[in-house]
């Protein structure tokens, strides 16, 4: 089903079609954020992503979360949806070897554990490949297989902090700031589905899986932009600055008379220029104080009080309606229920309602970015501790329902 350019599916018309990664197998052994969300975006987008949980507790994030209504973590049906959940006792010599007929017909596997821990239980890559030769193994770790930290324990707060994003986040005056979510587990996990549909894609030219080397460190370190360049060849070295960009004005989030912060982009030129026509003052723009982005950044702190103090003069809605009319970038600080009644949100399906067995429906983010013929999408939340056990494994190891009970018994499922 083909749209316009440019026009969004709705969920009811996703559901029908399949995703671009169909077809596509992933076994996911990771736990936490960093991995499983490598094996959420692929699920997202069609793949079959098997994912290998311990039996006696599955992922810790069905846990976790400041709180657990009806007993259950409202994270869990974020990062465990579209998974299919098999539990298997990988520390065993049994579930090692069922492992591997899974991964043997498999295309990817995803892990996160410590650097080491597979190759404990026979399952590094040179032994996997020998049976599967184009399989591709997305390996996230807070700082990579190789090199003197690389068996270090490494958690997303440390590769924000050794990445460079710690230090630069927060007021001047205060010790670094976290931002509110594990930006190093996301980035790491971005990257290892990113280099698994690099590597998928070197395989269709050459036969051959490889190993995706996702470190959280190096996954910060990548989205710093110059800060490296401009200490190499300035020795500046960026400080915290709030919330503004040192030198790029008037770019910050000003208050309105009812209380609301709005973000306005008027950096450049034209935009400044619009900017100061909305506010009544169009001669500032030709003022030499102002007058170009380097004069500016100069004086940037008096450039934000002057549009503070006008913008505190009028509510959210008229400031915003006004920056429309201009053509002036600009929009609220959001919080959740912000989200959720925006007409924008509403109209691009960007927030979906999925059914749940314990909660009734879940509200969660869709999958992004949007694809106009294989768009991805949330089939289901979310599942239950060892839900797709059987089911699996009769399909894809060979199992019986005798030696799937026997091995029951036994703790090994």
């Amino acid at each position: 089903m083909t749209k316009p350019h440019g026009a969004v599916m709705s969920s009811d018309e996703t559901s029908k079609i399949p995703g671009p990664l169909d077809g596509l197998t992933v076994i996911e052994m990771g736990t936490l954020i960093a991995g499983p969300f490598c094996g959420q975006i692929l699920g997202d987008f069609g793949a079959e992503v098997i994912k290998i949980e311990d039996p006696a507790a599955g992922d810790p994030m069905r846990q976790w979360g400041r709180s657990l209504p009806k007993g259950h973590s409202p994270w869990w049906p974020v990062i465990g949806r579209n998974k299919k959940s098999v539990t298997l006792n990988l520390r065993t010599p049994e579930g090692q070897a069922i492992a591997r007929r899974l991964i043997g017909g498999a295309d990817v596997l995803v892990e996160n554990f410590r650097p080491g821990a597979l190759e404990k239980w026979g399952l590094g890559y040179d032994s996997l490949s020998a049976d599967n030769p184009g399989l591709v193994m997305a390996r996230v770790s807070g700082f990579g297989q190789t090199g003197p930290y690389a068996s270090r324990a490494g958690y997303a707060l440390i590769g924000e902090a050794m990445g460079g994003l710690r230090y630069i986040t927060g007021e001047p005056d205060r010790a670094p700031a976290r931002a509110g979510i594990s930006v190093g587990d996301s980035l790491a996990g971005l990257h290892a589905a990113l280099g698994t549909m690099m590597a998928l894609h070197s395989r269709h030219r050459t036969g051959k899986g490889q190993i995706v080397d996702a470190a959280i460190y190096e996954s910060v370190l990548s989205v710093m932009e110059n800060l490296i360049t401009e200490y190499g060849l300035t020795g500046y070295v960026r400080e915290r600055s709030g919330s503004v960009l040192p030198g790029i004005a008037p770019s910050n989030a000003y208050p309105t008379q009812d209380g609301a912060l709005v973000v306005i982009g008027a950096n450049q030129d034209t935009l400044f220029k619009r900017l100061c026509e909305a506010m009544g003052r169009p001669e500032l723009s030709d003022d030499p104080r102002y007058a170009g982005h380097a004069a500016r950044g100069e004086r940037q702190t008096e450039l934000d009080d002057l549009i503070g103090a006008w913008t505190s003069t009028l509510d959210a809605d008229a400031l915003l309606a006004l920056m429309e009319e201009k053509g002036v970038a600009a929009g609220r600080v959001y919080r959740a229920p912000d989200m959720l009644a925006d007409p924008q949100f509403a109209a691009r399906e960007a927030i979906v309602e999925v059914p749940h067995p314990v909660f009734g429906a879940v509200k969660m983010q869709n999958a992004f970015p949007k694809l106009t013929d294989t768009p991805g999408g949330v089939r289901w939340p979310g599942p239950a501790l060892g839900e797709h056990t059987d089911a699996v494994l009769a399909q894809r190891a060979g199992l019986s329902a005798d030696e799937l009970k026997d091995l029951r018994g036994r703790g090994i499922l």
